[in-house]
């Protein structure tokens, strides 16, 4: 089974346009759906959550601006506007009204995968998570404190980096070479340690660990659900 990087809807009424495009973002690993209009792409999104949607500004019937002013709040998509090159106007007006980014037409594909990949990075920053409550202990990755039972203890940059891979990847399983080559350490004995003074700030019993558990030969998981 072909696993996608992301699944992109291209709207224009251009049918060379549309598929131009989806075949060079197929050909970089894109599932792409295509519609012919604001209404045809209206239809679509409410049945997919897309990852991004590329839009023409000028279509007929409503306009991409159009779809974007009704749809971008519920929808919660990014946006990049086609726009022909004399439609200043109509960049600044896309951009002021929910887009996240316009590139002119005519334009070359690898631009486009270019900026659509510049936008999914900054989606899975922004979608990380950085605060987890679980029973009574809180992770704020922000703050750099772990509370506990009503008590706060200081997270350092190393466990940071620790704690943010792991509660972005739960249930994943981490070997202590994998969890050394994040933090720039190449001693297993250095990355039991740090684990262990996790399991202080974060575990009710430390000594038996239910969040932060050892896998025996693979390496540690953290458990949060």
């Amino acid at each position: 089974m072909i696993k996608y990087d992301a699944h992109i809807l291209v709207v224009d009424d251009d049918d060379g346009i549309r598929n131009l495009v989806k075949q060079y973002l197929n050909e970089n690993n894109f599932l792409v759906t295509t519609a012919k209009d604001a209404e045809d792409a209206k239809e679509k999104v409410s049945i997919v959550k897309f990852d991004i949607i590329v839009l023409d500004i000028m279509m007929p019937g409503k306009s991409g601006l159009d779809f974007t002013i009704e749809n971008k709040e519920k929808i919660n998509t990014p946006i990049i506007l086609l726009t022909a090159k004399g439609e200043a106007d109509e960049r600044i007006k896309g951009l002021e009204t929910g887009a996240d980014d316009y590139l002119p037409k005519p334009f070359e594909p690898k631009e486009l995968v270019l900026r659509i990949k510049n936008i999914l990075n900054k989606t899975k920053i922004k979608n990380k998570k950085r605060i987890i409550e679980f029973d009574n202990i809180i992770i704020n990755l922000n703050k750099l404190l772990i509370s506990k039972n009503n008590k706060d203890y200081k997270i350092n940059s190393t466990e940071k980096i620790i704690l943010e891979k792991m509660i972005n990847a739960p249930g994943e399983t981490f070997s202590r070479d994998s969890i050394g080559k994040l933090i720039g350490i190449d001693k297993e004995r250095s990355v039991d340690v740090i684990i262990t003074r996790l399991r202080k700030k974060i575990e009710i019993d430390p000594k038996n660990p239910k969040y932060l558990q050892t896998i025996r030969g693979e390496g540690y998981v953290l458990w949060i659900e």
